[in-house]
């Protein structure tokens, strides 16, 4: 399955950008980069992603859930799921207790956080793609 998905990672730490990329071209994913909310959205509409992974803190705040926010609101970027991967309870203090995230805070198909072990991002991305591919052949019918 994973041989032809086409995922794109949105975060302004290249290090970490690295480490994803190194992760998911090993799972044979083919995999692009952007290092800011502008950048990432350019690519997302001019090429066709499989699943964003994307950061909530860049730039000047929490610059991700803008661009969450903003894809949500456009009817073929929605389609793409996302997985944020961030650090933001971390940064920001945010606790919610018994969940990973308050159900509305931002309009995604998961969180994880900051790092994240290779088998689960792996397990993640694999949930993701395979629930995407679900609902596509739910709605061609």
């Amino acid at each position: 399955m994973s041989q032809s998905k086409i995922i794109l990672i949105i975060d302004d730490d290249p290090d970490f950008v690295d480490g994803l990329k190194s992760i998911l071209k090993k799972a044979n994913y083919t995999v692009d980069a952007a290092y800011n909310p502008k950048d990432g959205f350019q690519a997302l509409q001019s090429k066709r992603y499989d699943l964003l992974l994307l950061d909530i803190m860049m730039g000047r705040g929490a610059e991700g859930i803008m661009l969450a926010r903003k894809l949500n609101k456009d009817p073929k970027l929605r389609e793409i799921p996302v997985l944020i991967i961030t650090g933001i309870r971390e940064q920001m203090a945010f606790l919610f207790p018994g969940q990973a995230v308050h159900p509305h805070l931002l309009p995604v198909d998961e969180l994880v956080e900051k790092p994240v072990e290779p088998k689960l991002l792996l397990e993640k991305v694999s949930t993701l793609l395979k629930t995407a591919e679900t609902r596509k052949a739910q709605t061609k019918k």
